[in-house]
C-alpha cells in the first residue's frame, strides 16, 4: 500500500501555483550571464576607453600600428589556415566513420576523445620535441632522402598551423561525423543509379548535405583558434605573437589594462561577427528549417 501512495506522489503533476511561468523561469539563466559574461564584458569595455585617459586612443593605437596590425595578421592567417587543413582532414576521417564498421569506429572515436582529454600542455610539449631540428620529423624527412637540413618547423607559425590542426581535428571530426551520419546512404545510391560518377555523388550530393556540420565545425574551430594561447606560446615565440599572447602580455608583463581590454574586445566582436554570421547563412540548416 504504501509502494503505491509513494508511487502515485512521484506522479502527481505539480501545481500550477508552484511551475515557473512567464519571465521568473529564465531569472537565474539570466542572472548567470549577467554575472559571469556581462558585467566582465562591461568592465572590460570601460577599462579600454577610459585608461589610461578616458577616449578611444586604445582603439586608435592598436588598430593603427603595423606591429600589432601584424599581430592580427598572424591571428587570422593562423586560423585560417588551420580551419581550411582541418576541414581537409576532418572531412574524410568524418566520412570514414560514419561508412565503417561499429567496433572499429568506436576504437577510432576512443583514440580521438582520449587526444582530447590529454593534457594540452603536455600535448603541445611532445610536438615541441617532434618538430624540432633534431626531432623525429626532421630524422625521418632526412632518413628518406627528402631534405638534406632540418627544416626550421618549430618558433615559428609552421609549427603553431602544425600544433594547432592536430589539436583542433577533433573539434570538427565530431560535428561532420554527426551531420555525414544522418545522410540517408540511399540518397547516395539514388545519385549513382541515375548516373552519376563517384565525384558528382561527392560534390553535388554529399557536400551540400554536409554544409550544415561543415559550418559548424568551422566556425568553432576558427573561433577557438584566433583566442588560442599555449600552443602559439610555446611553439611560435615572441618574434610570431597571436592576439592572445599579446592580450596576455598588456595585462600581465605591461599592467595595461586600457590596451588589454581594447585588443579583448576587439577578438569579441570579430568572435560574435562571425557567429552571427553563421547564423544567418546557416541557422535554418542547422535547425531543419528552409
Amino acid at each position: 500500500m504504501s509502494t503505491y501512495s509513494d508511487a502515485s506522489s512521484v506522479s502527481a503533476p505539480v501545481p500550477r501555483a508552484l511551475r515557473p511561468t512567464g519571465f521568473s523561469g529564465v531569472v537565474p539563466a539570466l542572472a548567470f550571464v549577467a554575472i559571469f559574461f556581462i558585467v566582465p564584458v562591461a568592465a572590460l569595455l570601460l577599462r579600454s576607453v577610459l585608461e589610461p585617459v578616458p577616449g578611444f586612443g586604445n582603439y586608435a593605437e592598436l588598430l593603427g600600428s603595423a606591429t600589432y596590425l601584424k599581430i592580427f595578421a598572424n591571428t587570422f592567417i593562423v586560423s585560417g589556415l588551420v580551419t581550411a587543413i582541418s576541414l581537409l582532414i576532418g572531412f574524410p576521417v568524418a566520412w570514414a566513420l560514419a561508412i565503417m564498421p561499429g567496433r572499429l569506429a568506436s576504437v577510432i572515436f576512443a583514440i580521438l576523445l582520449l587526444s582530447m582529454w590529454t593534457n594540452l600542455l603536455a600535448r603541445t610539449y611532445a610536438w615541441m620535441v617532434l618538430l624540432q631540428r633534431t626531432g623525429l620529423i626532421n630524422k625521418m624527412l632526412m632518413g628518406m632522402g627528402l631534405i638534406n637540413q632540418p627544416l626550421p618547423l618549430v618558433n615559428n607559425l609552421t609549427g603553431v598551423t602544425i600544433g594547432m590542426t592536430y589539436i583542433m581535428l577533433p573539434f570538427i571530426i565530431l560535428p561532420l561525423y554527426g551531420v555525414i551520419k544522418k545522410i540517408d546512404p540511399a540518397i547516395l545510391q539514388a545519385a549513382a543509379l541515375c548516373g552519376a560518377s563517384r565525384w558528382q555523388c561527392l560534390t553535388r550530393v554529399l557536400l551540400p548535405l554536409a554544409v550544415p556540420g561543415m559550418a559548424a565545425g568551422a566556425l568553432m574551430v576558427f573561433v577557438m583558434s584566433l583566442g588560442y594561447f599555449v600552443t602559439p606560446s610555446l611553439l611560435g615565440g615572441t618574434a610570431n605573437m597571436m592576439l592572445a599572447e599579446l592580450i596576455a602580455q598588456f595585462v600581465q608583463s605591461l599592467v595595461n589594462w586600457g590596451m588589454g581590454g581594447a585588443a579583448a574586445l576587439v577578438l569579441l566582436v570579430v568572435t560574435l561577427s562571425l557567429y552571427v554570421v553563421q547564423l544567418r547563412f546557416f541557422g535554418s540548416q542547422n535547425t531543419g528549417g528552409r
